[in-house]
């Protein structure tokens, strides 16, 4: 599969007039290829946004970025015709109607299908003459990501692109998407707190914490290597034994991540469970493997 994104030794150096020069990336590195979902995923401040900016070439960094083949900050504008970005903050002009907003993009980008974003607006309750900045913050989510699957482009990132929308819209959002991700050849990177509700698109992830990268690898690898089991409190000691990455105490049990190899305890003594990649996460966040 062809390589769409590539990131090697990426860094990001801030000045701070307090304290210096304060890093919010060091030496990120990672690899996107066609047909994976990389989930990126970190608490505020983990350098989410830096490296997003980063690979978005909207500004300077240390290390090298490429997106299909091209640095984003020396060829920003030949990137830009096959990189789509959607953030929870909508940046679609609110004087427009929808009908400018898609007539002046057809204009101004040859790849634009137009008919391909009536038809995806026509299955919802945006008008063709509603003006954008009436619009509710879903439906601009909807139409952002109508245009962004009429433009064609190849790599799409989401930065918290459901952040503050109900079920209904979230659903919905998540379905086109994956019509538009399933006709093959793109890669996708989704930035989300919504750990749970991301977990079965992802065929990747990368863990950022305090700019640094603690976890790069697939869905597939991490639940192989790692599981969840509870055990009664009166077996802490024995499950301690096995070096467990992450605990969480209940009334009378505690579940613990472990690595799958090291699962060498009796079959009495814990009840197995298979680790979400909320677990993982939390682990890589708060465990003593982070």
């Amino acid at each position: 599969m062809k390589v769409l994104v590539e990131a090697s030794r990426v860094s990001k150096q801030y000045k701070n007039a307090s304290s210096g020069n304060d890093k919010a990336i060091i030496n990120i590195g990672f690899q996107l290829k066609e047909g994976q979902v990389l989930g990126l995923l970190g608490h505020n401040g983990a350098g989410k946004s830096t490296l997003i900016k980063s690979l978005l070439g909207a500004q300077s960094y240390s290390g090298e970025i490429k997106i299909n083949g091209l640095s984003p900050t020396s060829h920003r504008t030949e990137i830009m015709k096959s990189l789509s970005y959607i953030s929870d903050t909508s940046t679609l002009p609110n004087w427009m109607t929808v009908q400018q907003l898609l007539k002046y993009t057809a204009g101004v980008s040859q790849s634009f299908r137009l008919e391909t974003a009536k038809k995806l607006l026509s299955d919802t309750d945006i008008g063709m003459r509603s003006r954008i900045g009436a619009l509710s913050k879903g439906m601009k989510v909807q139409l952002h990501l109508a245009i962004v699957i009429a433009a064609d482009a190849n790599v799409l990132i989401l930065d918290e692109p459901t952040l503050g929308l109900d079920l209904m819209y979230r659903d919905v959002f998540y379905r086109n998407l994956m019509n538009w991700f399933q006709q093959g050849g793109k890669s996708l990177i989704i930035a989300s707190h919504e750990v749970d509700e991301i977990e079965k698109l992802l065929t990747d992830v990368l863990i950022l914490k305090q700019g640094r990268m603690v976890l790069n690898d697939s869905i597939e690898s991490l639940q192989q290597k790692y599981t969840l089991i509870e055990a009664a409190n009166e077996y802490s000691e024995q499950v301690k034994s096995l070096h467990p990455i992450y605990s969480r105490p209940g009334m009378s049990s505690t579940e613990w991540l472990v690595e799958s190899q090291q699962l060498n305890l009796p079959q009495e003594v814990f009840v197995r469970k298979k680790a979400s990649l909320a677990d993982i996460f939390l682990a890589f966040q708060q465990g003593e493997k982070s």
